[in-house]
């Protein structure tokens, strides 16, 4: 659907959820294009099974793996950490993870599991990689999205609360969120040479975000996945396009979808609704005086 010629030699790309699906394309092409490649998701099997798979169809043995649980804040932490730790330099940040259907309760922090795994869990991976980011300039940040955020809705008063959204409302909440971050992220970036866009997959199939359904809903859901979704394969470009591709260098707060430039959410850009969710996404966070480099 879309190709680029751009390279990423000597760069470093962290893909969350890199391990299967959309994450693991995409991390394979920017693997093809010469990037160290860091995928990461929670189960480390999986990881060091497509961690071997990426270095051998691409030949590029700089693909490294972490552990990630981004309904663990702990977790999200301690991967950061690690990262920020590491010495290496970070040009690319593919936020991808997520999941729906995930069971409606508290996560271990006390919040909205399926708000935490899309969306909070993302800010604040996101937050603390922002000084390594910079450190790095130019680079970029590209976050995944979905068309159910043209239904979602921010309740602050409520937005953990269980038994409250459907599954398919849990997640256009998430990804609401995830696309006015990203426009307040861009904004706050302006002038540091690192940009922040958003991408919309679309329907993809053989990926495994059906796993966490059952019953005839996941059947019905799949059949529907199996008509009109796209290969992974595809979405992987896309993603490599957003990464790589030398036009995209100083364009951010942009979304897009089939590899053009699409229509985005109208709150996006609305300053006052974006810098409230930002704050709002801090405070639910619990950062630390340490970790809040913008104070």
């Amino acid at each position: 659907m879309c190709n680029t010629q751009g390279r990423l030699d000597g760069k470093v790309a962290i893909v969350t959820g890199g391990s299967s699906g959309i994450g693991f394309e995409a991390a394979k092409n920017l693997a093809r294009r010469g990037a160290k490649v860091v995928i990461a998701s929670r189960n480390e099997t999986k990881l060091i099974r497509a961690r071997n798979r990426i270095q051998y169809v691409t030949g590029n043995v700089n693909v490294a793996y972490r552990v990630l649980d981004l309904g663990s804040l702990k977790s999200v932490r301690s991967f950061a950490h690690d990262t920020l730790n590491s010495g290496e330099r970070l040009d690319v940040l593919v936020n991808n993870a997520g999941a729906l259907g995930l069971p409606d309760r508290l996560s271990e922090d006390g919040l909205n599991l399926a708000m935490q795994v899309n969306y909070f869990g993302t800010f604040l991976l996101t937050f603390l990689l922002l000084p390594l980011l910079k450190a790095s300039a130019p680079s970029r940040i590209i976050n995944g999205v979905a068309v159910a955020m043209y239904i979602g809705q921010l309740d602050y008063d409520h937005w953990n609360d269980i038994g409250r959204y459907s599954p398919v409302q849990a997640m256009a909440n998430a990804k609401l969120a995830m696309d006015l971050f990203n426009a307040e992220l861009s904004r706050r970036l302006e002038g540091t040479d690192v940009t922040a866009n958003t991408y919309d997959p679309y329907i993809v199939k053989d990926t495994d975000i059906l796993n966490n359904m059952e019953g005839l809903l996941k059947d019905i859901s799949q059949l529907f996945v199996d008509l009109v979704g796209q290969p992974k394969e595809d979405v992987g470009k896309q993603i490599a396009v957003l990464a790589a591709d030398p036009k995209m260098a100083n364009i951010s707060g942009r979304h897009y979808k089939f590899c053009h430039e699409w229509i985005n959410h109208w709150l996006a850009y609305d300053t006052e609704v974006t810098q409230q969710l930002w704050e709002e996404s801090k405070k639910v966070v619990r950062l630390t005086e340490d970790e809040d480099w913008e104070t």
